[in-house]
């Protein structure tokens, strides 16, 4: 069989920022609007310091309004919330992201809780939960979100697609599922417990791996021309030992990419695949958000 067809995460994301930063000019020109992100970010985490860097350059250079507030790691649950609450009654915030994980000592759910729902552009408040549960318009999390968009460009019509999802987080698993749903697949949800995880996954005509376990995914566990989407991002020795004893990292998937490639006929490379498309999707939903907050459609 020939080497799968790669769904670039580069090309796609690029062509979704250039469409939000279209549609942020057409707000700003026919309704007078900008669409305000701010992100939130508690601490000195590296990983979390780039994340955000990342998402205020993205968001300003789409013609949003973009403020980053930076607070110690010693910031109290009280002072966080207030901020929250702030940025709620800001006229000129359309999205809210508290960038995760918080610092110890800070209750995570509380802080999402007060959240805006209609601001709520990671998409992890539980009414967003709730609303996409029953099929109602939600703020969707990213990372499906993104998902979704490219197995839509690469496939098309993805009614009747036998998928199966392994892992059931609330912040990818879950939400990636029901979207799934409700393009008309039929849906599993795989996890650590299920039993002959392999044979489950072969039964796959699109297999989205969000489990966070490095190369997990072997090439005898993929349907032969099946949809692979990789959600992983797990940092792992380099192979070369000279740079392995070095302490030196690179960034693998979930997926045993270069054997499953051989058997799949679609797949997303990591990196340069859905991590791409999550921040891209922010910048969508904050959109969709200032759409929603003004009573467009």
């Amino acid at each position: 069989m020939a080497q799968a067809q790669i769904i670039d995460g580069k090309i796609m994301s690029e062509r979704l920022r250039a469409d939000v930063a279209a549609d942020v000019a057409r707000l700003r020109v026919e309704h007078g609007i900008q669409p305000g992100l701010a992100v939130v970010l508690v601490g000195e985490d590296p990983a979390s310091q780039i994340y955000v860097r990342s998402k205020g350059e993205y968001s300003l250079a789409a013609g949003m309004h973009s403020v980053t507030h930076r607070l110690p790691s010693d910031t109290g649950q009280a002072e966080l919330i207030a901020l929250v609450g702030d940025l709620n009654a800001d006229p000129l915030i359309h999205g809210i992201l508290v960038q995760l994980p918080l610092p110890k000592g800070l209750d995570e759910r509380a802080v999402l809780a007060a959240i805006d729902p209609d601001k709520d552009v990671d998409g992890l408040h539980v009414v967003n939960a709730g609303r996409l549960a029953s099929g109602q318009p939600a703020l969707t999390p990213c990372t499906p979100l993104g998902c979704m968009i490219m197995l839509r460009e690469t496939l098309g019509d993805l009614t009747g697609k036998r998928a199966v999802v392994i892992g059931r987080s609330v912040l990818v698993g879950r939400p990636i599922a029901q979207l799934l749903l409700q393009a008309d697949c039929t849906v599993t949800i795989a996890h650590s417990r299920t039993r002959d995880l392999p044979a489950v996954c072969r039964e796959a005509d699109i297999l989205v791996a969000a489990v966070g376990r490095p190369r997990m995914i072997e090439a005898d566990w993929v349907k032969p021309g099946a949809t692979v989407i990789d959600v992983g991002i797990n940092r792992v020795p380099f192979d070369d030992p000279v740079k392995a004893a070095q302490g030196k990292t690179k960034v693998v998937g979930d997926v045993a990419y270069k054997e499953v490639s051989a058997v799949a006929g679609h797949i997303t490379p990591v990196p340069g695949g859905v991590g791409l498309m999550t921040v891209a999707c922010l910048l969508q939903n904050t959109v969709t958000a200032a759409r929603r907050l003004a009573g467009l459609p």
